[in-house]
């Protein structure tokens, strides 16, 4: 359910982009502020699916703590390696613990 959800987006997001470059500058000014957040969406949506999901059912553990912790890190605008770090050493360490 999740993956068909996932690719009824994908495809969305893909007619979104056609229609733009079918209809050339007519609408975009309309729709430049809302192409701009199609991918971050899309791909937010990928990073939860994965963190959280294990078939059909809702898993939370260790890996939901280093996402969250890389967000934070993503959000202090923390170079790539620091954010990785920080998200590898998170999950590690709620692992070790529970």
């Amino acid at each position: 359910m999740t993956w068909t959800a996932v690719l009824v987006i994908s495809g969305g997001a893909y007619l979104f982009k056609l229609v733009g470059v079918m209809a050339g500058n007519r609408f975009a000014v309309a729709l430049e502020p809302v192409a701009a957040l199609v991918p971050p969406a899309l791909f937010s949506a990928i990073i939860v699916i994965m963190t959280v999901a294990d078939g059909p059912s809702i898993v939370v553990d260790a890996r939901l703590v280093g996402v969250g912790l890389a967000a934070v890190a993503v959000w202090r605008r923390a170079p790539f390696i620091v954010v990785v770090v920080v998200a590898m050493a998170a999950t590690a360490l709620v692992r070790l613990l529970v």
